[in-house]
């Protein structure tokens, strides 16, 4: 063997063992997420009572499985929002009643896919902290939220202790390229919104205390590192804004992504998915790779539409592992081909075994009947004309205050009544209205005209705090150019159809060819802005003066949508109620009931050939060929029906 052969063999050799060693310090790893399940374990349609494609734990489950089969080192987090949200969560809280020590079924289907870790929701508060509590203790897993302290009344922040356990770090076995097993403590924490203060502070007053979630990630990440994690992974249940922080931000995702030492963001909260289309342009967002401000992160949509994947590779450098590479992304149960919603996988069996019992039990309450209905329910159009499923909840609502108000100080005062359409289409897309048929009414039914556990609450405002209250809600609505006869869209997307709130009780007018005095977010626009026109009580100009009580929910009494005048101060009474208890009542009191709208508002005309266009459930095509002032256009990519209005009239 000549010395040159022997010399290339040694070469040979020291580079084998170079990549070796670079491949022994290699981890591919893939972060797995679920957000803003509520309660959607089963692929089903409660208020429809029927089976759905489009969503389900159940679906993500075979995701799930799938996603594993294609990786060696696999995390699975669920990031809130879990306990509330459907009747199944409902007959959990209020019909069955979850005891100590039994699991919840969102439990007994997550303990069977071998979840790491879970964070805490803002809606996890609705049936309160007890609830909450019976409900964690059946995870197999732990629970993280770092921004929630109990209140020990004393006003010293320094010395506030937190409610649940803020941070965990996990130890966990990882597999190199090379096949050597290496041990990373992973660091996981937990953030949700500070406003469950303001959305439950009937629940939560004297109990907890929220803070800012930039701030206690700027707190506890330094603490974790101290502690040894090698890796930080933000669980925030909140969403993705630009906008510029005020400090205890609902949407503080952005500005957590800045705050050193977190590894990736999986985030939640607002229902959209991430990397996607409401994220391009997005200053500091990679929306290719799924990244803010370079972290890595992702955002699964909602009901267990879709499994957040983020796939990161680490490195080691003098005993320290750092995230080299990244790739985000979301992966649907179902697509879309024109008005068709393809399944693109089965629900798991295992999951659908582990809830049978309670799937069962609930069909059985939901369908429990609560009165009769003359006339077809549906919300197609009620982001467009005054409508029935609207009017409904708000008849309810002044029924109910005109009898707890009589004999007191405020019975002198006018009742109007607010609420809004809940299912409107949106992102929960072209199944997303109500569609009761005339007929029975069962407690689906009034679940599905009210899908939220709100409380009721009436406040005490002047006549010029109902119009800025409707001025607010009008901006749903583009500014429409009278002189352009292109297509415009009627709806403004980033506006959710929750904060569009009918007033009863007053008639008005809206003038969309005005600009939205409000922002989408509820700041201050255009002061000088006014669609609210005609505004009138009984017949007369309403006085600006004059006092009115309004029956609403705690969420938009206590700021929930950035309304002018409802912060908490305005209200006068704190019923015990809930909303959606009283409709069921008034069904109930009722027996029989014809539904329909008296058209206390409606657009301003407009003059000239504008083509003003709105989209809804494919369903409503039948009405919109006998609606005057209603012609189909089109079914977008979507499976939306495009609708154009008339605005001659």
């Amino acid at each position: 063997m000549t010395r040159l052969f022997q010399k290339g063999l040694a070469t040979l050799a020291g580079l084998l063992v170079s990549v070796s060693l670079i491949m022994a310090q290699t981890i591919n790893l893939r972060l797995m997420e679920t957000s803003d399940i509520h309660v959607h374990v089963m692929n089903y349609d409660y208020y429809q009572d029927k089976e759905s494609h489009t969503f389900g734990l159940a679906k993500t489950a075979s995701l799930i499985k799938i996603a594993r089969s294609e990786a060696d080192n696999v995390l699975l987090f669920d990031n809130g929002d879990l306990i509330q949200g459907n009747p199944m969560g409902d007959y959990m809280a209020k019909g069955r009643i979850l005891r100590f020590g039994e699991v919840h079924p969102v439990h007994k289907a997550m303990n069977l896919l071998s979840y790491d870790a879970g964070n805490v929701g803002n809606h996890e508060f609705n049936y309160g902290i007890e609830f909450l509590m019976k409900a964690l203790h059946g995870a197999n897993f732990p629970y993280v939220v770092s921004n929630v302290y109990m209140d020990d009344g004393d006003k010293d922040p320094d010395n506030d202790h937190p409610y649940f356990q803020p941070y965990v770090i996990l130890n966990r076995s990882f597999i190199d390229e090379a096949g050597a097993n290496h041990i990373l403590r992973v660091g996981v924490i937990g953030f949700l919104p500070p406003q469950i203060m303001v959305w439950d502070h009937r629940h939560l007053k004297g109990k907890v205390i929220a803070k800012d979630i930039v701030e206690s990630a700027r707190k506890f990440i330094p603490e974790m590192q101290a502690k040894g994690a090698d890796l930080i992974i933000a669980l925030s249940h909140s969403g993705l804004s630009e906008k510029p922080a005020r400090g205890m931000d609902e949407n503080a995702s952005y500005y957590l992504s800045k705050v050193e030492g977190i590894s990736a963001i999986l985030f939640g909260h607002s229902h959209l998915t991430f990397p996607g289309n409401s994220f391009v342009n997005v200053r500091g967002v990679d929306n290719e790779r799924g990244t803010v401000f370079g972290i890595p992160a992702v955002m699964p949509g909602f009901w267990g539409s879709h499994l957040g994947l983020i796939d990161l590779v680490l490195k080691r450098h003098k005993n320290r592992w750092y995230v080299v590479d990244s790739q985000s992304e979301n992966r649907p149960v179902y697509k879309r081909e024109g008005s068709k919603e393809i399944p693109l996988v089965d629900a798991h069996p295992a999951i659908v075994a582990a809830v049978k019992t309670e799937h069962d039990a609930t069909l059985a309450y939901v369908r429990r009947k609560v009165g009769e209905v003359v006339a077809r329910i549906n919300s197609f159009f009620a982001l467009v004309q005054d409508d029935p499923s609207v009017q409904l909840v708000n008849i309810a609502q002044k029924w109910y205050v005109e009898q707890i108000v009589q004999g007191t100080e405020l019975e002198r005062y006018p009742i109007l009544s607010a609420a809004a359409p809940f299912k409107a289409g949106g992102r929960g897309g072209p199944d997303n209205f109500t569609d009761i048929p005339a007929g029975t009414i069962a407690l689906k039914n009034v679940a599905d005209l009210y899908i939220y556990p709100n409380d009721l609450k009436v406040v005490l405002l002047t006549g010029s705090q109902v119009r800025e209250w409707l001025e607010r809600s009008a901006g749903i609505f583009n500014q429409i150019d009278p002189g352009d006869s292109k297509e415009q869209k009627l709806i403004n997307p980033n506006f959710p159809s929750y904060n569009f709130d009918v007033i009863d009780g007053v008639s008005y007018e809206i003038d969309i060819t005005q600009p939205s005095k409000f922002s989408p977010q509820g700041g201050l626009h255009k002061p000088g802005a006014r669609r609210i026109k005609n505004l009138h009580f009984q017949g007369q100009a309403i006085d600006l003066n004059r006092k009115f009580l309004v029956a609403t929910n705690n969420y938009r009494a206590g700021g929930g949508g950035h309304f002018p005048a409802m912060d908490g101060s305005t209200i006068v009474i704190d019923a015990p109620d809930k909303n959606r208890d009283i409709l069921a009542n008034f069904f109930l009191n009722q027996k029989k009931i014809n539904p329909s709208a008296d058209s206390n508002w409606k657009f301003s005309p407009i003059q000239g050939q504008v083509k003003i266009v709105f989209e809804t459930s494919p369903k409503a095509r039948k009405m919109i060929d006998e609606h005057q002032q209603m012609s189909f256009v089109r079914t977008n990519d979507k499976g939306f029906a495009v609708v154009k209005l008339d605005f001659s009239q």
